[in-house]
């Protein structure tokens, strides 16, 4: 029915760089804001970034902001995180979320789907 699909974790030096995919199999993909969230062990799971069902307003976890981007390409059905300038903090399971009409919320509880996530490590 609905899918999403995250790719492009992996482990990376501290300060390098990484870009995450999420491929989406929702029919009206574009009617979709679309987030990422991340969870490390022992910690609850985190807003990172969200972009709107526009694509005109994105919104980012202060943590983040100035070093990740998050954009989306309606023609690919896909979300992506470009991560530059990675710390040992951004360790974790990023998760890919969609939230029909979003407007880029940082709620978890807001989005309807969600991907099993991508492991990124980041080494110091």
């Amino acid at each position: 029915q609905v899918h999403l699909v995250e790719s492009g974790g992996g482990l990376v030096q501290a300060g390098g760089s990484l870009r995450l995919s999420c491929a989406a199999s929702l029919s009206t993909f574009r009617n979709y804001g679309m987030a990422w969230f991340r969870q490390a062990p022992g910690k609850e799971r985190e807003f990172v970034a969200a972009i709107s069902w526009t694509g005109s307003n994105t919104n980012y976890a202060a943590f983040v902001k100035g070093r990740f981007t998050i954009s989306r390409d309606n023609t690919k059905n896909t979300v992506y995180l470009q991560m530059n300038s990675l710390k040992p903090e951004d360790t974790a399971v990023y998760y890919c979320a969609a939230d029909l009409g979003g407007l880029g919320s940082p709620i978890p509880n807001q989005y309807d789907y969600w991907g099993l996530g991508t492991q990124v490590t980041v080494s110091s």
